[in-house]
């Protein structure tokens, strides 16, 4: 709130007397100048921080927030339990995930296949906006693609598609990829291009067969209810086993998110000169006055 003084003081300086009617049009275009410069600012500022929130839900929305890999290890049910029981809010599933192409036709396309429990699916598809036509479960040999991969590639639900990931099967006429068939049981939308153009999901076990896996192989994610804290709660596991490798959705995304907080740090300062030449305007104007 403005003190009686500070009041008088504005009314002073904003309606001058009849013979300092030049400092009067002064001073409205250094008011108007600040108020301006200070509303764009808040503007743009609110803006980047919206796109910056919009951007992390889509990519938290189908990223685990932390993944932990076996590492040579096997993650075991203690290891599990252990992790439940100091952690209430963690929401654990098993995956595994890996580089592929599928072929339908006559396209082909570079993905990143991973697979899931059809369990671990559902809650994926319950806890997040994306919406999903003709869902359903996703049972050995069927697969889940995004909308944008299915638009490329002329596909929709009952297609049948093949998979070549990048393990080698031995045969007669020597090492080839090994490829399997499975049929579109649904299509998603994420909302973010990157994730529905380049990801497939299929049922765990068909991704430790095309991959030639096991269960030892299986990565262990983490669902946290406030995702910020991942960082945080990385450093915790890590201390429960440091054989094991753990990273975070933030350790996957850092180079964006850099980029992101330049940019906003960069537009800041940019707007802050809008402000800070207004006040020269008023500087200005109230030492013409004095004087």
């Amino acid at each position: 709130m403005f003190t009686k003084a500070e009041k008088l003081i504005s009314i002073r300086n904003l309606n001058p007397k009849k013979k300092e009617g030049f400092l009067k049009v002064i001073s409205i275009f250094s008011f108007l100048g600040i108020m301006l410069g200070v509303a764009i600012l808040i503007i743009v500022m609110s803006v980047m921080n919206g796109f910056r929130t919009d951007l992390t839900n889509k990519i938290l929305g189908l990223n685990p927030h932390i993944v932990i890999e076996p590492n040579g290890q096997i993650i075991d049910d203690k290891f599990k339990d252990k992790i439940k029981k100091e952690y209430d809010e963690f929401t654990l599933s098993e995956s595994y995930r890996g580089e592929g192409i599928i072929v339908t036709r006559d396209k082909i396309k570079g993905i990143l296949i991973k697979g899931l429990g059809d369990k671990d699916l559902q809650n994926l598809v319950k806890n997040n906006s994306f919406s999903k036509n003709n869902y359903k479960k996703l049972t050995k040999g069927s697969a889940m693609i995004g909308a944008e991969l299915a638009y490329t590639l002329e596909l929709k639900v009952g297609d049948k598609i093949n998979l070549i990931s990048s393990a080698f099967v031995s045969t007669p006429m020597g090492d080839v990829p090994k490829e399997e068939t499975f049929i579109v049981g649904s299509i998603f939308n994420s909302g973010f291009y990157e994730f529905d153009q380049n990801l497939i999901f299929i049922n765990l076990k068909d991704a430790l067969s095309i991959f030639d896996k096991n269960k030892n192989d299986i990565n262990l994610e983490v669902y946290l209810t406030e995702p910020l804290k991942a960082n945080f709660y990385k450093k915790k596991i890590e201390k429960i086993n440091q054989n094991f490798f753990v990273y975070s959705w933030a350790d996957v995304n850092k180079s964006f998110f850099s980029a992101l907080k330049v940019e906003r740090n960069v537009m800041f300062i940019i707007l802050s000169l809008i402000v800070v030449v207004a006040a020269f305007n008023i500087i200005s104007g109230l030492a013409i006055l004095i004087k």
